[in-house]
């Protein structure tokens, strides 16, 4: 897998794209049947067709021979064919061949090659290889998702020349296993999908309040107690006011993933060019942990649960050097399972209530430098900032950041570096700590500007868990985020100077669970929006058009459905529901 965590390396991919002139032609009629989603950034049509049939063999040697195995893979089921893996390559062949002369698409760019006699995917590297046979595998009818064999059908190639190649680095798909918890086989769908539609970082948000979903074999109970809740709220009645006695379904939910599962999904990605970042969140959203080990909170005479509901809540992890022990021993288990440079460490949303009442708190402050040894609890109360906003005391989010640093040195000591949401930038963070800009589109840039390398992640446009249109929908969360909304989307803000454009290393869709319970009403949400955000990452900006998008993407259709993806038709939900609750008419936000 082309190591895109390098800098020198990224920096050098955006350079190459920035200043390459990109063409992307027109497609002939056959082309436009069945187009390449994401588009690619240059196609010349050609006369012909090139058909698999009893003698197309496919030749790959070296490092090509594991793809040329998996294009096998692709190939057979539908076909029928044999499709014989040899290394020398002859006529009416399929070819993939690494050629370092290429070097200049990029690690994940190639060239593919379709020719009456022959096809040819080459790539400077492996990962690039893979991409072209994801391009390969949609120029054939839709059926050739097909997982047997579709008989009577011509498996021809459309004749043309394609280069191709990403616009960013990361291009990703996070989606939260907290409030429900999603089974492994459904993980490994999405990475299919994923692979199909070129991304290539899975953020996999593994515990929350409502549920820790990651076995630490040094404290057990984080999963025996804390991948567990007794009941779930029922969704249409968890409005913002949070009512004293909200009802809910009384059916415990739970679930983890072991760490045998782990390798096995960790492996399965690698082998589709995939990256899994997993998030352990720090220091708030924090309950099922508190739940497992009272000794963690702040209060650990007061009883937490694994929380039913959704929203903010006041446990966090106390500041203890205990609590720091616990923290390193997870991320040294978490560290031996992922080998991603970066662990997302969350960071967001973290109440301060309690540690501004905790004297143990407030002695590491004071021992910190953070206020005067003379303070006390009562010198900790919130202010109020230039707009009249109640605001939690500059010493608390210093407190926050310390936490934060603990967990990066840590890290950094094992060769890994932090990525975290970008509160983590309230109170002072290391240049060395990516950010994942969500809170405002303005925070993009100024964590670029600071020096931070940023992965786009704003609420506004890659929220999956918004509301698809103004027409009713089943129940989520708010917000409206349209399939065109997000096709318009642009991860770079405008005004931003070469040196911070090179720190944005591209964006992701985020899908929280909350009001998604199941894997085919999270298909519902992402799909196809993703399929939208998968070209604004990997296709070039200019030339970008909707029309021409939806068009092709109706053809794409065809393909999630043999995949049997429970995407959003285009034209609205047929018949959804959830928790048998009516379809819900959103407010736009």
């Amino acid at each position: 897998m082309w190591n895109f965590w390098s800098t020198k390396s990224k920096h050098k991919l955006i350079k190459n794209f920035a200043i390459s002139i990109i063409t992307v032609f027109s497609l002939t009629p056959g082309l436009r049947a069945q187009a390449i989603l994401p588009i690619p950034r240059a196609l010349t049509p050609l006369e012909g067709t090139f058909s698999l049939g009893p003698g197309t063999r496919i030749s790959a040697r070296g490092e090509a021979k594991p793809l040329g195995d998996r294009l096998r893979q692709y190939l057979r089921p539908a076909t029928g064919l044999d499709l014989p893996l040899v290394e020398k390559e002859g006529r009416g062949d399929i070819v993939l061949a690494l050629d370092p002369a290429l070097g200049a698409l990029g690690a994940e760019g190639y060239r593919l090659e379709v020719r009456p006699e022959r096809v040819r995917i080459l790539a400077p590297k492996p990962a690039g290889l893979f991409y072209g046979i994801q391009s390969l595998r949609q120029l054939l009818p839709p059926q050739i998702f097909r997982e047997s064999v579709v008989p009577g059908l011509a498996w021809t190639l459309p004749c043309g020349l394609i280069e191709d190649g990403p616009r960013f680095a990361w291009r990703g798909s996070h989606m939260d296993v907290s409030r429900h918890f999603m089974p492994k086989a459904f993980v490994k769908k999405h990475l299919d999908l994923m692979a199909l539609h070129k991304l290539n970082v899975f953020h996999w948000h593994l515990t929350d309040d409502q549920g820790w979903r990651l076995e630490i074999k040094k404290y057990p109970r984080l999963t025996e107690v804390g991948a567990w809740r007794k009941a779930t709220v029922i969704p249409w009645a968890n409005r913002d006011d949070h009512q004293t006695l909200l009802p809910y379904d009384n059916v415990p939910h739970g679930g983890f993933y072991t760490q045998d599962d782990v390798r096995e999904i960790v492996r399965y990605a690698a082998d589709r060019f995939i990256t899994i970042v997993p998030e352990i969140e720090m220091p708030g959203h924090s309950s099922a942990a508190v739940a497992a080990y009272p000794e963690l909170g702040n209060f650990p005479g007061q009883k937490v649960e694994v929380v039913g509901n959704f929203g903010v809540f006041p446990s966090t992890f106390n500041v203890s050097d205990r609590t720091q022990a616990f923290l390193r021993d997870v991320l040294d288990e978490v560290v031996a399972l992922f080998p991603s440079h970066y662990i997302h460490i969350g960071g967001d949303e973290c109440p301060k209530g309690e540690w501004a009442r905790s004297e143990a708190a407030l002695a590491r402050m004071k021992a910190l430098g953070l206020v005067d040894a003379k303070a006390t609890l009562a010198d900790l109360k919130p202010t109020t900032n230039e707009k009249g906003e109640s605001v939690d005391h500059p010493a608390l989010l210093k407190l926050q950041s310390w936490f934060i640093r603990q967990a990066a040195q840590h890290l950094a000591s094992k060769g890994r570096a932090i990525i975290g949401w970008d509160e983590i930038m309230e109170g002072g963070i290391d240049q060395s700590a990516a950010i994942m800009a969500w809170n405002r589109g303005d925070i993009v840039a100024q964590a670029a500007k600071e020096g931070h390398d940023v992965v786009a992640t704003p609420i506004g446009t890659t929220y999956f868990d918004h509301y698809q249109s103004k027409n009713p929908e089943p129940y989520t969360i708010g917000g409206l985020l349209t399939l065109e909304q997000v096709y318009a989307y642009e991860p770079i803000p405008a005004g931003l100077d070469e040196a911070a454009r090179r720190h944005i290393l591209g964006a992701q869709a985020q899908i929280w669970t909350e009001y998604q319970p199941t894997p085919r009403h999270v298909e519902y949400m992402l799909w196809p929006r993703l399929a939208a955000l998968a070209e604004v990452l990997w296709s070039p900006k200019e030339g970008r058009d909707t029309g021409a998008f939806l068009s092709r993407l109706r053809g794409h259709l065809q393909r999630l459905d043999v995949l049997d993806v429970n995407y959003r038709p285009l034209n609205g939900p047929k018949g959804y529901e959830l928790h048998a609750q009516p379809a819900t008419t959103p407010t736009a936000q």
